[in-house]
């Protein structure tokens, strides 16, 4: 697609030359301050091959996006690229609902499911910075509706519950959050909850206690925790389509329904309920964008000493996925809402999420700002691969089959429909 430039832009772009400067990645040098995508139009996005520059081979890649797309386990796909801090690739696959035939565009608007846990642990970073929140003082200090088993919330700090450091049973108590209980009724009844491990000592994931986040933060900035992450970080990033809650994506004017067994399927308000922990919505360009701010291209909105803060591993966790992926992923751990591991010999970042009839994910390889965000709206994990594919054509990996679908078994479609 031909880019449209209008002279206030080019103005614009001549104005910031001068101030705007970009150190090679062999130095460690910060890259420019990312004003790629907040300046694109839909007439700029890159979505054509002759807009596709860089290392990743991306006529290979878009065709083995579409051919995934194609399968039966899906429904629809947005995938963005960011390559050397750029935005380099945005393609759209598939529909967005079966039962009208709407395709999907950059505008649809799909949800994060976990990976809004990155905005939560972001936003605590950033309170803490500004001492504002103190991540070492025990959860029974703040206004919460925590309760954990032994009275453990006066011994586990805030900074171990955004790492997952509870020591409760995975997922506890979901299976009631999900049955439409309160959130807050739910945190205060794991006091019974089993113990995985003593409290503070391990890593357990978690939705319900985790968001225990948005009443403390909430507190903290005075304003609930959703205007305060909106307010702090999406607007400022120019991420106009981003927001949280139900009517944040029904209420969309492009959005996508949920599918299952190849059919839609009713949307589920639950983890919206806990909206530290799953609940943000967005477009993949506005996916794109809080990527980039993740990997410190925008440290006027969320400066470097803020990720520092919340991307610092904290403890070790399991390896993440299954399978071949989950064997080829080693030295895994969490952060505030983040994980880091190593692939391949290089140290990736970012999270990813699953709720019913939507996945999301978020990869990055820090050393080179380069990563992929994608979201679909089916319950199948093996988009999950994505990322991988395009880190390995990154680094010129020749024998790279993460996108392989000759080797799928024969089709069966995951009912689960929790989160991972």
């Amino acid at each position: 697609m031909k880019r449209i430039y209008i002279a206030f832009a080019v103005l614009a772009a001549l104005a910031l030359a001068g101030w705007l400067a970009t150190k090679s990645l062999d130095d460690g040098g910060p890259l420019a301050e990312a004003p790629i995508i907040s300046r694109l139009t839909a007439e700029d996005l890159p979505d054509t091959p002759d807009e596709w520059e860089g290392r990743i081979d991306y006529p290979a890649l878009e065709q083995q996006l579409a051919e995934l797309s194609l399968r039966p386990e899906m429904a629809g796909l947005a995938v963005a690229v960011v390559e050397d801090g750029r935005l380099s690739f945005v393609r759209t696959y598939g529909l967005s609902d079966r039962t009208a035939g709407s395709p999907v565009t950059p505008q649809t608007v799909f949800r994060w499911a976990s990976v809004s846990k990155t905005a939560a642990g972001a936003l605590a970073a950033s309170l803490a910075n500004e001492d504002v929140v103190d991540l070492d003082r025990p959860v029974a200090s703040w206004r919460t509706t925590l309760r954990l088993p032994t009275g453990a919330e006066t011994r586990v700090t805030f900074g171990q519950l955004l790492a997952q450091q509870t020591g409760l049973t995975k997922n506890a108590y979901d299976e009631r959050l999900e049955d439409g209980q309160s959130p807050g009724r739910i945190r205060a009844d794991l006091v019974a909850a089993p113990l995985q491990c003593d409290p503070g000592t391990c890593h357990t994931y978690q939705n319900i206690a985790f968001d225990a986040a948005s009443e403390i933060l909430g507190d903290a900035a005075n304003r609930p925790f959703p205007e305060a992450v909106v307010d702090r970080f999406f607007r400022p990033l120019g991420m106009r389509s981003a927001g949280y809650g139900m009517k944040g994506l029904t209420g969309a004017k492009d959005w996508a329904r949920p599918h299952n067994n190849g059919q839609v399927r009713e949307v589920k308000e639950a983890y919206w309920r806990v909206p530290a922990a799953a609940g943000v919505n967005s477009n993949i360009v506005d996916f794109a964008r809080w990527m980039q701010a993740m990997m410190g291209l925008r440290s006027n909105v969320i400066p470097q000493e803020v990720l520092q803060i919340a991307h610092s591993p904290r403890v070790k966790t399991a390896r993440l996925y299954g399978g071949d992926l989950k064997q080829a992923i080693s030295d895994a751990h969490y952060g505030l809402g983040w994980r880091s591991f190593i692939y391949g010999g290089h140290r990736l970042e970012g999270h990813s999420g699953a709720v019913a009839g939507y996945r999301a994910t978020m990869i990055f390889e820090p050393a080179t700002r380069t990563g992929v965000v994608a979201m679909w709206n089916s319950n199948w994990g093996f988009p999950f691969r994505i990322p991988f594919a395009a880190i390995d054509s990154y680094h010129n990996k020749q024998d790279s089959m993460w996108l392989d679908l000759g080797d799928l078994p024969p089709v069966k479609i995951d009912e689960a429909e929790g989160l991972p």
